[in-house]
């Protein structure tokens, strides 16, 4: 277990002691905690302390208290002496050493002890590379976009908004997995199919299914569930027609009764919020009944007190599924439902499939591996080079975007993928190539006797860390890297929501190309491997722990985007 001495340093931690030590004195301690009720007052509370994250700021300050924040607390903005003092000596499970707090121009600002932060985070690195705190429950994941209609979509008949759903679900999965949960995901997919094959080519692992799989008398038990159930609309179930596209289908396996179901009583009665008002009266068709056999299915084992489903789908067919959760709530599910809406892909001036685009990609990226390394560009090595570079391109075009949001891609042909431009993907895998490069240059080192073998770091002087880039990585990357983690589980955790949830499912490509930048512009100033003296070898020690730390979180962050780092680039 944990202990105050030994538990990872949290920035969210670091804020809520700083805050408290700001604010225990403030307005007679007693009226503070009155005011901090109400709407203000608890946006001013949030607002108390700022991390700062620009080189520039973190020249001279690591948190900053505004002078705007300390008037609405002390009279005049003066900060008592206690305040500082408290400050100076905050302790607590989580929270980062200070170094030192003044007040200045800009407010109260408070530094962090480098070194002792340093030291703490590189010598127990495991901790800063897992979600802050591990969840139990079931999720089932549901991609509406997979669902088969006639048959199971194709590369070719997929669309480019239906494969960002895919994405966004099987990201999702990975995150949440790692926080805990139980994941499934739905529906399953004939083995061997067309499309399997594809998104096993993106890096997928979607479950499969015989192809003579059938779910048919699944399908016939939910049918008689809700023609029996309290939703039904009896006065029209006979001698009558659904409007345009409600027809029921008939032949073999075909519906010849009608069913309607009231949506909007289901809503009502069960206090469902943030569903379309418009839901109305559905008919049930073929269609859905198997998509709601194949969800009934894939929750069977799921204790139901636990279970949370999510669907995955795009804008267009929100109201679709919003449909179909009501149906599934009908039959009698009892499992939560939330639907993460993700918005349209455009590519201007141009129409293509998913195939296609992924087809365009792979070619972009091997013409500019062609261009950089020449005739090298052969063999079974480079052909999985270039798969994991084109799906590195691939997710992050498409998962960097908030989910709820539009993606502009540029599909023209003449195009060539960038190796080194700083966004997306490919600049990611080579800074994180970069990374095992210096890393074998150091071992084949070791093997010559240039360099002994790197020491625990509790041998190092890690005040030997005083390059600016050097703190900014420590700071802004592998400190809040378990507190990113968290961040899906908070939100699905959240109650009073309504149906749709935002997961934030930007965060880690954004993350890992902002590490990029930064690392990027670190790695070409400093030159870690230095002349093999004695007297050097501290600090050459302590940047190489910093940036195996650094290795091993691209790795972790990657692993969510399944993505396997490559060794070159």
């Amino acid at each position: 277990m944990e202990t105050e001495e030994t538990s990872p340093f949290r920035v969210a931690s670091t804020v809520r002691a700083l805050r408290f030590a700001l604010r225990r004195d403030a307005e007679n301690g007693a009226d503070a905690e009155r005011a901090d009720s109400g709407e203000r007052s608890a946006n001013e509370r949030d607002k108390l302390w700022f991390k700062e994250s620009s080189a520039k700021n973190l020249r001279n300050r690591d948190f900053l208290a505004p002078n705007t924040v300390l008037a609405t607390l002390y009279a005049h903005g003066q900060v008592p002496p206690a305040v500082l003092s408290r400050i100076l000596t905050l302790r607590g499970n989580g929270v980062l050493p200070v170094a030192g707090c003044e007040v200045t121009a800009e407010g109260l600002r408070v530094s962090v002890d480098h070194c002792a932060a340093f030291r703490g985070v590189l010598c127990g690195m495991a901790a800063y590379l897992r979600p802050a705190a591990q969840r139990q429950g079931c999720v089932l994941i549901n991609c509406p976009a997979l669902h088969a209609r006639q048959a199971p979509p194709s590369p070719d008949s997929l669309t480019l908004g239906q494969l960002r759903t895919i994405l966004i679900a099987d990201h999702i999965g990975a995150l949440l997995r790692r926080q805990g949960y139980s994941v499934s995901f739905c529906p399953g997919l004939p083995e061997e199919s067309d499309i399997i094959n594809y998104l096993r080519t993106l890096g997928i692992d979607w479950p499969a299914v015989s192809v003579s799989w059938t779910n048919e008398d699944r399908e016939e038990k939910i049918r008689n569930i809700l023609e029996n159930c309290t939703y039904r609309e009896r006065e029209k179930e006979r001698g009558k027609r659904g409007s345009k596209g409600e027809e029921m289908e008939r032949g073999d396996g075909g519906m010849t009764d009608e069913v309607r179901i009231n949506l909007k009583r289901v809503m009502e009665e069960v206090e469902l919020h943030g569903y379309d008002p418009s839901l109305g009266t559905c008919t049930v068709q073929r269609e859905a009944l198997c998509h709601l056999a194949q969800l009934d299915r894939a929750i069977e084992d799921f204790p139901v007190s636990m279970a949370t489903v999510l669907h995955v789908t795009s804008c267009q067919d929100e109201f679709r599924q919003q449909q179909t959760a009501m149906l599934w709530r009908a039959a009698g599910t009892t499992a939560t439902q939330r639907l993460v809406i993700c918005g349209p892909v455009k590519t201007p001036g141009s129409q293509m499939s998913s195939a296609q685009y992924l087809q365009l990609r792979r070619a972009q990226m091997k013409e500019a591996s062609e261009m950089k390394y020449g005739d090298q560009v052969e063999g079974q090595t480079w052909e999985d080079i270039i798969r994991v570079m084109t799906c590195a391109t691939v997710r992050f075009e498409l998962l960097s975007t908030v989910h709820t949001s539009p993606v502009t891609l540029d599909v023209q042909r003449e195009g060539v993928v960038s190796t080194k431009g700083p966004r997306g993907g490919v600049f990611v895998m080579y800074n994180c190539a970069r990374l095992h490069t210096l890393f074998s240059s150091y071992e084949k080192g070791v093997e010559q006797g240039l360099y002994p073998e790197v020491p625990a770091g509790t041998e190092l002087d890690f005040s030997a860390l005083k390059e600016e880039g050097e703190w900014l990585l420590l700071f802004n990357y592998l400190i809040p890297f378990s507190e990113l983690l968290d961040q899906s589980a908070q939100a699905l955790e959240l109650e009073g929501g309504g149906a749709r949830v935002n997961l934030r499912t930007e965060q880690v490509c954004r993350f890992l190309v902002s590490l990029s930048k930064d690392f990027s512009s670190y790695y070409n100033r400093v030159h870690v491997l230095g002349e093999p003296l004695p007297h050097l070898f501290n600090q050459m020690f302590c940047r190489l722990l910093l940036l195996k730390a650094l290795r091993e979180l691209y790795h972790n962050a990657l692993d969510s985007l399944n993505l396997p780092p490559i060794p070159q680039l």
